[in-house]
């Protein structure tokens, strides 16, 4: 078969990659014969028709984990009913070759049978399929990752199944049900009713959870926070709001005004951890952080943006995902007169040649989640193979 003789098999996601629990995925699937070459054009339409036997595409969810965690994972995860797994090149098997256990499998829906297409051609079909509301989020930790796609299958006749994987971010809302409160219950929907037309099912679910999420991160209340160890007062910090969504800035202050403690830099992480349920083990990931020399310094203002590609807080039955910020002070034993001049005369200060010094850490836990999805980068959610 010629280059020429391909057909071209193309998805594109509609509404963007990002998903939340409950919402529906929908996925247009384009096949296009592509025209002839000019010293091909006489031949007769039904010489060169090319056909397809079927397409099919379905939603999977796959869990991986180290291999001193794939006991706890099968054991977790056991499910009474398994689909059996396809070993023939000419049948539909989604995730053969995929490393990991299949723990969310949408039932696959067939989007057609014997396609025939003329050069130059196109058909196209939408696979829409709605997400479990128990599902857990896309994430890729040290311990334990989730990942998404939509596998969509096709055939030609006497020719093997061909395979097109497209990823999807699914991202959960954790602790929306606990915070429900803090929807108005006294709003009025003022929007003209029509007796004829479906009432809203679903999207406003969807709406009420983003609401709550506005609410939740919108919230501005100075949280203050006195940092001590046996020596005296290190400083105090200033947090402006403990929650906060994906792509923000984690705005804060230290303020050593009261300090009798001195303080020579300092540096602030944020840092993610796992951990699995009734076990010890623990992963933690530092992303960015914020370093800042302190020596003589009264007040310290601390920006610290949160990565768009991590993964919110979530908990499931086999791991768990919290966030923190990590302190780590580095505090001079030395007493704050002994550099100064005894005389009170003006000088020239000079930092201390050494120190003697050492280590202080804090962690403070904070709260994230998801942002609202953004469709700045639609046109960039297609994916097409050869055929």
């Amino acid at each position: 078969m010629t280059v020429e003789e391909m057909i071209e098999v193309c998805a594109k996601l509609v509404g963007g990659p990002v998903y939340l629990p409950g919402d529906r995925v929908g996925c247009w699937v384009t096949f296009t014969n592509p025209p002839l070459p000019t010293d091909k054009r006489s031949q007769s339409n039904i010489d060169i028709l090319e056909s397809l036997a079927w397409a099919s595409a379905q939603i999977h969810c796959l869990c991986s984990t180290t291999s001193k965690l794939a006991a706890l994972v099968n054991e977790k995860l056991a499910y009474p009913e398994k689909a059996p797994v396809a070993t023939s090149n000419t049948s539909f098997a989604p995730c053969r070759g995929d490393n990991g256990k299949i723990i969310i499998s949408t039932k696959p829906r067939i989007l057609f049978c014997d396609l025939r297409l003329s050069p130059g051609e196109s058909k196209s079909y939408l696979y829409s399929e709605v997400l479990p509301h128990d599902c857990p989020p896309t994430f890729k930790g040290q311990l334990v990752k989730y990942s998404y796609k939509i596998t969509v299958g096709t055939q030609r006749v006497n020719s093997d199944t061909k395979l097109l994987s497209v990823p999807i971010r699914v991202l959960v809302i954790h602790g929306v049900s606990e915070n429900s409160n803090l929807i108005c219950e006294d709003s009025i929907d003022l929007s003209p009713s029509n007796p004829f037309l479906d009432s809203k099912e679903k999207e406003n679910e969807l709406g009420t959870s983003f609401q709550i999420l506005q609410n939740i991160t919108a919230r501005r209340s100075l949280n203050y926070f006195n940092i001590t160890n046996g020596r005296g007062n290190v400083t105090r910090f200033c947090l402006f709001k403990h929650a906060y969504k994906l792509g923000e800035d984690i705005v804060a202050t230290l303020d050593f005004t009261a300090a009798t403690v001195r303080c020579v830099q300092f540096t602030v992480t944020l840092q993610s951890e796992e951990q699995i349920p009734g076990r010890e083990e623990k992963s933690v990931e530092a992303f960015n952080n914020f370093h800042e020399f302190c020596l003589n310094m009264k007040q310290c203002f601390i920006n610290l943006p949160i990565p768009l590609h991590v993964t919110p807080a979530f908990s499931t039955s086999i791991i768990s995902l919290r966030w923190r910020l990590h302190f780590e002070f580095v505090i001079s034993l030395t007493d704050p007169s002994d550099y100064s001049d005894p005389n009170g005369n003006d000088y020239d200060w000079k930092g201390p040649p050494s120190l003697d010094i050492e280590t202080m850490v804090w962690d403070l836990p904070i709260q994230l989640y998801p942002a609202l999805p953004s469709t700045d980068h639609l046109s960039d959610n297609k994916y097409c193979i050869q055929i």
